[in-house]
């Protein structure tokens, strides 16, 4: 007997696709940060790709007629703008140009652990065995690849705390964002939340400005694609797989982004991993197909019939 019925089977394969989606963008977003950061600074690399973001998620509210979010939306939706769009993005910016790249990734790497917790707190996420068991295997496989690539470009207080400030940034713009996603559509979450960072990086106009006009134009485009892929669509196949699960199970998804960002940057910058490192980014995965994995009894319950049904055969 099948284990759920085919809408169901359905609405969880497109969850799944789209989560998919966001961790391979996310983590292509590391590899054009590399690029782009050389030519801008971290405020103004912030709103470039905001701007770019924006631009395309408005043109879609506005062919698909979204409107406004209903007034209980909001508080979600500025929140997660204010501390996701905006703070973590000139946080992580500004760290990865303090510290090497295998720090940031270690200190980075517990905001999906923050976002369990205040899930379990805040949101009454529930915390089942498997998926503590998930996260614990991905992040000593986070801390792995990390360790494997660290003292490539040395280390400082200042680039940790902004490393930490971006993961705890990342996960209450996560948590925040959830109640929202009740109420209001991926697509208008996701928009609005982008316009709210926006609003929130202004004031590194002037030197967006500045640094456009003498940027190579490699640079410029890897900020456009930042704004276009990694925020604009993934940021949306995020919210949409978002609003499908918990908190707490989509935050273990993304450690499935270090072992993806090892591979493209073997394949696009020649940067041949170390045996510990594809050994880290192999527990990552690992530990995500655990998270994200039912348990045998689960899977029963699922496949009996429900006693209307039952009743309808009779």
């Amino acid at each position: 007997m099948n284990d759920v019925s085919p809408p169901d089977r359905r609405a969880r394969l497109l969850a799944v696709g789209a989560a998919a989606v966001t961790v391979v963008l996310w983590a292509s977003a590391f590899v054009s940060i590399r690029s782009a950061g050389e030519a801008y600074s971290p405020g103004a690399l912030a709103l470039g790709r905001l701007l770019a973001g924006a631009l395309v998620l408005g043109t879609v509210c506005l062919v698909r007629r979204e409107g406004w979010p209903p007034r209980a939306a909001w508080p979600g939706i500025v929140i997660s703008g204010v501390l996701w769009f905006g703070l973590y993005g000139v946080a992580l910016n500004w760290g990865e140009q303090q510290v090497d790249a295998g720090t940031a990734a270690l200190v980075v790497n517990i905001g999906p652990l923050l976002i369990a917790l205040l899930g379990a707190r805040l949101l009454g996420d529930p915390m089942p065995p498997r998926l503590l068991a998930g996260m614990a295997v991905s992040f000593a496989g986070a801390v792995t690849v990390g360790l494997s690539m660290s003292g490539e470009g040395g280390s400082s207080v200042l680039g940790v705390v902004l490393c930490l400030l971006a993961a705890v940034t990342y996960a209450g713009g996560v948590v925040a964002q959830k109640p929202a996603l009740g109420r209001a559509s991926a697509l208008q979450v996701t928009t609005y939340g982008c316009l709210v960072g926006v609003a929130g990086c202004l004031p590194f106009a002037g030197e967006l400005v500045h640094e456009a006009a003498r940027a190579p134009v490699s640079a410029t485009l890897n900020m456009v694609y930042l704004g276009v892929f990694p925020l604009a669509l993934a940021f949306t196949t995020w919210a949409y797989a978002l609003a499908r699960t918990t908190a707490s199970r989509m935050g273990a998804t993304t450690y499935a982004v270090p072992a993806l960002v090892v591979l493209m940057s073997w394949l696009a910058l020649g940067e041949v991993p170390g045996l510990l490192t594809l050994a880290g980014g192999a527990l990552c995965l690992a530990g995500v197909a655990v998270s994200r994995s039912r348990p045998r009894t689960a899977r029963v319950v699922a496949a009996r019939p429900r006693p209307e049904q039952t009743r309808e055969s009779a």
